[in-house]
């Protein structure tokens, strides 16, 4: 049996050597290195939300039968999507047992089919039992005839309420990480705070950051007071 003897000053030479490793020049611990900056987040977007009363759309074709021959949409107010404008052009519309809504408003300009948007309390007083949808899908909706200066024409179907939707621009569907068809939720801080859900992603390039509720959900959520707004997933 042999006996292995430590040379101490190896010990405490190769000790050294680890430690110069370690401390820095001042014989202070080496500061670990700086971590990458974090990119700030984006700012978010401006939120606009804003009620959407009862209006139609009309084709070119289905305007000349109300006002005549060669009618134009005069634009009165301009929307807050930019190229879309109230007209000066209004109808009534006539439901059931004639029942009728007045100074119905026309949007413009003029869109390859014709279409009403009401809100439920407008289809009650219409007689009306109208399907929530997206614009353009008439499926299942029912009919109306519409009443202008120059004669009167008759929606086979088309009546319906659009179902709550926010417009956005790509910039927009980045920041909240969704796409055109996707769904959102939206946050009403008031006097009586309410959360929408599943608002319809609307997306097209030139569209601004916007939120269309009808007369019945803005009134709901006293929305001309509110104090905050909020789109979330």
């Amino acid at each position: 049996m042999s006996t292995l003897t430590v040379d101490r000053s190896l010990v405490e030479r190769l000790v050294r050597d680890a430690l110069s490793h370690h401390l820095n020049g001042n014989g202070r611990a080496a500061a670990p290195a700086p971590r990458a900056a974090r990119p700030a987040k984006p700012a978010a977007p401006r939120l606009v939300v804003n009620i959407s009363a009862r209006h139609c759309h009309v084709t070119q074709e289905d305007l000349e039968r109300l006002f005549g021959k060669g009618h134009r949409l005069t634009p009165q107010k301009a929307l807050y999507q930019d190229g879309f404008f109230a007209a000066a052009e209004a109808v009534t519309i006539v439901g059931p047992r004639h029942r009728m809504i007045p100074n119905l408003r026309i949007l413009g300009p003029c869109r390859d089919h014709s279409q009403v948007e009401l809100a439920f309390t407008d289809a009650i007083s219409l007689g009306l039992d109208v399907p929530v949808r997206k614009s353009g899908d008439h499926r299942d909706s029912p009919g109306c005839y519409l009443l202008g200066p120059a004669g009167m024409i008759e929606l086979p179907r088309g009546v319906i309420r659009h179902e709550r939707h926010v417009h956005m621009g790509p910039d927009d569907a980045a920041y909240y990480g969704v796409k055109d068809g996707d769904r959102l939720h939206l946050r009403v801080k008031s006097s009586c705070s309410a959360v929408f859900e599943d608002l319809l992603c609307r997306l097209s390039p030139g569209a601004k950051l916007e939120v269309h509720l009808d007369t019945d959900e803005g009134n709901a959520c006293d929305l001309p007071h509110a104090t905050k707004v909020e789109l979330f997933k």
